[in-house]
């Protein structure tokens, strides 16, 4: 017999899976949850671990790149002195702690502002060296640490200097939220700094204990350290859990600083940080799951299942044994007995069949006056009838855990930290494109202030190319006059209005009615006539910023409601969801869960700080449905529902199965011997499977074989062939 057909296998096969999912049922459906914290509130402290990881990583590479720019920039003017080149470079980016210009040679220090750069960290004689220039980190004494980012300074006929500027380990615009810390680690485990809640003993010690794993944690390769398949961040990270105290428990997130695209490392990338977080939650044991549920469910299917077991077993496999068993008999000549003839079914007509065959095998021809077909076949419900009241059985099963029980409404719990968390990630998103809106226009200022009136269109452009290679935010850049002619350009073609002078604004949103919203920011010329640098952003450059982890849908809307950006896909200008209305309309942040026919949770964070992009008046909203959270309630439906999916997955398959190799072969042989039966001795039977049904089939050929040779047997000789004496 094969070892996938015949009829044990599929039986067999659907007990085993029907026993194995009871047991599966009691576990999973019965078994308490215990968890104190659940799983949707430690992997949101992941996710915040990630949002500043994030937000460092861009801070620290955009640092390193802003101040090289510059310099560039400088060397390719006129020389200028030292002071002008940190007030210029103040006056532009505010983001230093300290600045200073030293002469290489004799290291003497020519300029400085804001707080003392530490020097002795970087030794002049080496600076010829690949890593000369790189970037490090410094620790004070006061143990603080100070990234310092070196620049050269050159001009022909001068000596060499050096622009220094040292940056803090900080993280701009990140929402902390109530009671949470956050943490920048080395990889020895070394707190370099901390920011937010750190009250008490206890918090100090705890989120000192959360660096030290989290480093060794992040000194794992990034693909080994998630699961086969996993998405998402691109670096290591996870989620902790602390200690307790009464109904509190601290949880935590980590993720190390990684680049944006995989495969090219940055500058913060490859100094090997890591972000840690702590805050306090509420750490009380779920009380929704009921154990006698999963033992009633588990009951339930042994029963329903053991009947439809039977029901195979007692009127489709033992009948098709029964006459594998028969066939075999009457092919060895033992004719005496009659055959026994099954109840009902394909298996009774195949039964009448090999009676009527025993008969004439003794002698009675096929069309004998007065022949009798055997036993009378009694009517009753066919092969594929008995597997539909086996599938209709599992269905009562299966159908209600998949669609009525355990259903979670709009009543559901939706833990406080996911709401705080959905709200402070909003607000950590809203100003990081807030922050890359400025810091666009803070590249244009740069340009524009190294733009005089002698400066030659080719000049420009070279400019304008090397400020669209140093960053991918523009898709177009060019020097616009005060006529509205467009002087020099480097990228894509431009959306100016042909005559049209530059924007007074200094960000604002043209393309209404297109495809793309178009953003462009101008940066008046010093001394150029009331020329101007403008900048085309790509708005795949915003929608990129936008993707995160465990947020759910993240659009940019403006002060009208439209929407500008997005995640995913969307129209532009079109306007926001309904539902989101109300929290748009309150122009402040917030964040709340939203009941009805679908549980949200929604968070709404306008731009708010200074810069250019201010003036815009965008508003930054999330939302995410609570069934996609790893909440008891969804947990547990989302557990019953796949219990349910299991029960009709190994009912098909298996019924499916038993169709396919037992019951469709089965109703072809009931026509094939009531056709042999009945006289037909020219068709030739052969198996298509090896198995019961197959021994059958080949037992009624080996039949036809013998009542073909009857006639011959009883002639006492056997016919010439064909042909043969013939002239």
């Amino acid at each position: 017999m094969s070892l996938v057909g015949g009829i044990r296998p599929p039986i067999a096969v659907l007990s085993v899976l029907l026993l194995s999912l009871a047991g599966i049922t009691a576990l999973t459906l019965g078994k308490p949850d215990n968890a104190l914290v659940p799983k949707a509130v430690l992997t949101s402290q992941q996710y915040v671990a990630e949002d500043g990881a994030i937000a460092l990583r861009a801070s620290l590479d955009e640092s390193v790149t802003d101040l090289t720019g510059t310099a560039t920039l400088f060397n390719e003017g006129k020389p200028v002195s030292a002071d002008t080149v940190l007030d210029k470079v103040g006056e532009v980016y505010q983001k230093w702690r300290g600045t200073a210009v030293i002469e290489i040679k004799s290291g003497k220090m020519l300029a400085a502002r804001g707080e003392n750069v530490p020097l002795t960290a970087i030794d002049l004689g080496k600076l010829s060296r690949s890593d000369g220039l790189a970037p490090r980190m410094v620790r004070l004494e006061n143990g603080q640490t100070r990234l310092i980012i070196p620049a050269l300074l050159s001009w022909k006929g001068r000596p060499q200097q050096l622009l220094v500027a040292s940056s803090t380990l900080s993280f701009p615009g990140v929402d902390l939220g109530p009671g949470r810390a956050i943490g920048v680690v080395d990889s020895t485990g070394r707190l370099l700094s901390s920011h937010g809640a750190l009250d008490g003993e206890r918090a100090g010690k705890q989120l000192a204990s959360f660096a030290k794993t989290a480093a060794r944690k992040g000194r794992q390769h990034p693909i080994k350290a998630k699961e086969p398949g996993a998405g998402g961040y691109t670096g290591v990270s996870g989620h902790l859990t602390g200690g307790a105290a009464e109904d509190v428990r601290t949880v935590g997130g980590y993720a190390t600083l990684t680049p944006p695209r995989p495969g090219e490392p940055t500058t913060a990338s490859s100094l090997g940080l890591t972000v840690v977080t702590e805050v306090d939650v509420s750490a009380k044991v779920s009380q929704i799951t009921r154990p006698a549920f999963g033992v009633a469910a588990a009951g339930a299917l042994l029963l329903i299942g053991g009947l439809a077991v039977m029901v195979l077993l007692g009127t489709v496999q033992r009948p098709l044994i029964r006459l594998f068993l028969e066939s075999r008999r009457l092919t060895r000549g033992d004719l005496a007995r009659p055959v026994s003839v099954p109840r009902a079914g394909e298996a009774a007509r195949v039964g009448a069949a090999l009676e009527r065959l025993r008969r004439q095998l003794q002698g009675e021809p096929a069309d004998a006056p007065g022949e009798t077909p055997g036993p009378a076949v009694r009517k009753g419900l066919g092969a594929r009838a008995l597997l539909a009241v086996c599938a209709v059985l599992l269905l009562v099963w299966s159908v209600p855990l998949m669609l009525v029980l355990n259903r979670a409404d709009s009543s559901v719990k939706v833990p406080a930290q996911i709401v705080h968390d959905q709200k402070s990630r909003t607000v950590t998103l809203s100003d990081r494109v807030r922050r890359a809106l400025n810091e666009g226009h803070a590249d244009l200022s740069a340009v524009a202030a190294l733009i005089g009136d002698r400066t030659t269109p080719e000049d420009m452009k070279k400019v304008l190319e090397r400020t669209m290679q140093d960053h991918d935010r523009y898709q177009s850049m060019y020097v616009l006059g005060a006529d509205g002619e467009i002087l020099a350009r480097a990228g894509d073609g431009p959306h100016h209005e042909d005559g049209k002078g530059p924007s007074k604004q200094a960000i604002e949103v043209t393309g209404e009615g297109g495809k793309k919203p178009v953003v462009t920011a101008t940066a008046q010329a010093p001394g150029r006539g009331g020329a101007a640098v403008v900048g085309e952003f790509r708005i795949e450059f915003v929608n990129g910023l936008l993707g995160r982890q465990g947020m759910g849908e993240v659009r940019v809307v403006d002060a009208k409601g439209r929407v500008i950006g997005g995640d995913s896909g969307y129209i532009a200008f079109e306007k926001a969801p309904s539902y989101m209305g109300s929290l748009l309309s309150a122009k402040q942040a917030n964040a709340t869960v939203q009941r009805g026919g679908t549980v949200r949770v929604a968070a709404v964070a306008p731009f708010s700080g200074g810069g250019a992009a201010k003036s815009l008046q965008w508003s930054l909203a999330s939302w995410q449905p609570a069934s996609g959270l790893a909440i008891p309630e969804y947990s547990l439906q989302n557990r019953t529902v796949l219990a349910g999916l299991l029960g009709l997955t190994a009912a098909a398959a298996c019924l499916g199965w038993l169709h396919i190799v037992v019951v469709r072969p089965l109703r072809a042989l009931a026509g094939q011997a009531e056709a042999l039966a009945a006289g037909d001795r020219k068709t030739v039977l052969f198996p298509r499977h090896h198995d019961e049904v197959g021994a059958v089939v080949r037992s009624l050929e080996l039949i036809r074989q013998q009542l073909q040779g009857q006639p011959r047997k009883r002639d006492g000789g056997s016919r010439t062939p064909a042909g043969v004496g013939r002239n």
